[in-house]
C-alpha cells in the first residue's frame, strides 16, 4: 500500500505531463498506467499518422517532380509496395516501435512512482491497482487527477464484427497495405488516413453520414478538402451510411444507403457534381479488403469506479470540469485530456495539465478555451481556431467575415501550391477576431497568427497594420484583415 499527495490515473500525454510537473515541485506522486506511458499519441496516433502523411506527401511530390523542375531518378518510385514498406519502417522508428521503456524511465527519474496496472476507485481517497498478474494493491491519495483519455466508438452496423475491421490505432500499427479500404467517418482521422492509404495505391472509399467532410468546420473549407481528396482518387460517399456488413472472401461487402436527412443520393461532396449514385432511399454495395472505423471517440470513464467517489459523467461520458480543471463538485478531483470532452487534442491535454499542476502547487490558474487550434494534417492541411460563423451568431455576436484564396499570394505561385483559402470571423461590436478557418500549404503553421489574435483580443485595426514578409503564405491575412478593420472604424 502506498500513500501519495497525488495519484494520476492514466499515463497519456496529460498524465505524464502533470505527474512530472508535480513530482518536480516536491509532491509525492503515483502514475497509474496499464498500457503505455505517453498514451496513444506517440505510438499509435499523432506521431505515426503524421509520419505516414509525410511519406505519402513526399511520394505525391515525386509524382509532380517534372512539373516542379526536377526529375526523379528512383527506379522504385512508382512501386507502391516498396514505398509503403519504407514508410512503415520510418513510422515504426518514429513511434519507438510502440515501446514506452524510455518514457517510463523518464517519468520515474523525476521521482514519480509508476504503478503498472488498471486503477479502480473504491472510496474517497483510495484506489485499487490491479497488475497484469491480477494482484491488487490499495493506494491512497489526497488529490486525484483523472486522465484516462478516450476510446474509439464502434459503429452499430449489423455484421461489422464478422469482417476485417481496423480502428485508427490498429491501422497505424499494422504493416499491411490493403488493396482496397473503406474508411467510415469523414472527420480529421478519417480524412488523414484515407489520403495516406490512397496515396500509397489503395483504392479508398470514404463514407460519411453528414453531407460534407469535417462537419463542424466552415462549409467552404470542407468543400476544398473534398476537392483535394477527390483529386487523389478517393471515392467520397457523403450523406451516406453503412447499414450492413457481410464477409466477402477475406474482405467485406458493405451495404450503403443515404443517411437520414442527407437530402439525396451518396455523392462526392463537390458542388455541382455527382457520382451517379442511386436515388434517395436506394441501396448499393461496395466490396473492400479492409474496413477502417473512424467515427469518433468517447471519454474513457467506465470501469474506473467513479461511482465510489460520487462522480457522475455527463451525457457524453465526459467529466465536467470548472475553469481550474477540477471536476465540478469535487475539491480534490481533477481531470485533463480527452476524458473531459473538451477539444480532444494532445495540445489541449497538455494545456489542462499545466493548469492543474499550477493549481496543485500553489499558483491559481484557469483554462481559457477560446483559442484552441484544430488541425487536420491532410495535404493541404486544414487549420481552424475559435468560433465558426454559425457559432458566433448563436453567441449573439454581430458577425462580419472576410476571406481570401491562398492562390492570390505570390508564395503560392512560387511553391506551386495554389489550392487553399482563409476565412476570418469577427465580432463587429468588439472589433476583434473571434474565429479563423484555413486550408492550404502550411496552414497548420500560419494559423498561429489568428490563435494569438483571438486569445489576446487584439483589435482588428492593429492586426490590419501588421507587416508580413514577402513572399509568404501569411500574406493571405492582409486583405481580409483590412476589410474587417474598415467595417469597425
Amino acid at each position: 500500500m502506498g500513500s501519495f499527495d497525488v495519484i494520476v490515473l492514466g499515463g497519456g500525454s496529460a498524465g505524464e505531463w502533470v505527474s512530472k510537473g508535480l513530482a518536480g515541485a516536491g509532491r509525492s506522486v503515483a502514475l497509474v498506467e496499464a498500457l503505455r506511458v505517453g498514451g496513444e499519441c506517440p505510438y499509435v496516433a499523432c506521431m505515426p499518422s503524421k509520419s505516414m502523411l509525410r511519406s505519402a506527401r513526399v511520394r505525391h511530390l515525386v509524382s509532380r517532380a517534372a512539373g516542379l523542375g526536377a526529375l526523379s531518378t528512383r527506379p522504385d518510385a512508382d512501386d507502391a509496395d516498396l514505398a509503403f514498406a519504407a514508410a512503415i519502417r520510418r513510422r515504426d522508428i518514429l513511434a519507438g516501435h510502440r515501446d514506452d521503456t524510455g518514457a517510463a524511465k523518464g517519468v520515474e527519474q523525476t521521482g514519480v512512482t509508476l504503478l503498472r496496472g488498471q486503477g479502480r476507485l473504491t472510496r474517497p481517497g483510495a484506489m485499487i491497482v490491479t497488475d497484469a498478474q491480477g494482484n491488487e494493491t490499495e493506494h491512497t491519495w489526497t488529490d486525484l487527477v483523472i486522465s484516462t483519455g478516450s476510446t474509439p466508438v464502434r459503429p452499430g452496423i449489423k455484421g461489422l464484427d464478422t469482417v476485417a475491421t481496423w480502428t485508427s490505432d490498429q491501422a497505424l500499427s499494422s504493416p499491411h497495405r490493403p488493396a482496397s479500404l473503406a474508411v467510415l467517418g469523414g472527420g480529421p482521422v478519417g480524412c488523414e488516413l484515407a489520403q495516406a492509404y490512397g496515396r500509397f495505391g489503395a483504392r479508398v472509399t470514404l463514407v460519411e453520414a453528414a453531407d460534407r467532410l469535417l462537419a463542424r468546420e466552415e462549409p467552404s473549407i470542407s468543400a476544398l478538402l473534398a476537392r483535394s481528396l477527390a483529386a487523389d482518387g478517393i471515392d467520397l460517399r457523403l450523406g451516406t451510411e453503412v447499414t450492413r456488413a457481410t464477409p466477402d472472401g477475406s474482405g467485406a461487402r458493405l451495404t450503403l444507403s443515404p443517411s437520414s436527412g442527407s437530402g439525396g443520393a451518396p455523392g462526392n461532396g463537390l458542388a455541382g457534381t455527382s457520382n451517379g449514385g442511386p436515388a434517395k432511399g436506394a441501396e448499393r454495395t461496395i466490396t473492400v479488403d479492409q474496413v477502417l472505423t473512424a467515427v469518433g471517440r468517447a471519454p474513457a470513464t467506465s470501469g474506473i469506479g467513479l461511482e465510489a467517489v460520487g462522480v457522475t459523467p455527463d451525457q457524453t461520458g465526459g467529466l465536467e470540469t470548472d475553469q481550474r480543471c477540477r471536476v465540478v463538485g469535487h475539491d480534490h478531483i481533477w481531470a485533463a485530456g480527452d476524458v473531459t470532452g473538451i477539444a480532444p487534442f494532445t495540445h489541449t491535454a497538455n494545456y489542462q495539465a499545466r493548469v492543474i499542476t499550477a493549481n496543485l502547487t500553489g499558483t491559481s490558474a484557469t483554462a481559457d478555451y477560446r483559442a484552441i487550434p484544430r488541425t487536420v494534417y491532410t495535404d493541404p492541411p486544414v487549420a481552424s481556431v475559435g468560433l465558426t460563423q454559425d457559432e458566433a451568431q448563436d453567441a449573439g455576436m454581430e458577425v462580419i467575415t472576410a476571406g481570401m484564396d491562398l492562390g492570390e499570394t505570390a508564395r503560392s505561385a512560387s511553391e506551386g501550391e495554389t489550392a487553399g483559402r482563409l476565412l476570418l470571423v469577427a465580432d463587429r461590436r468588439r472589433g476583434t477576431l473571434v474565429g479563423a478557418a484555413a486550408i492550404g500549404a502550411h496552414a497548420d503553421e500560419w494559423i498561429g497568427e489568428a490563435t494569438i489574435a483571438i486569445r489576446a483580443d487584439v483589435a482588428l485595426v492593429v492586426l490590419a497594420d501588421v507587416v508580413h514578409a514577402f513572399p509568404t503564405f501569411s500574406e493571405v491575412y492582409e486583405p481580409p484583415l483590412r476589410e474587417l478593420a474598415a467595417l469597425v472604424t
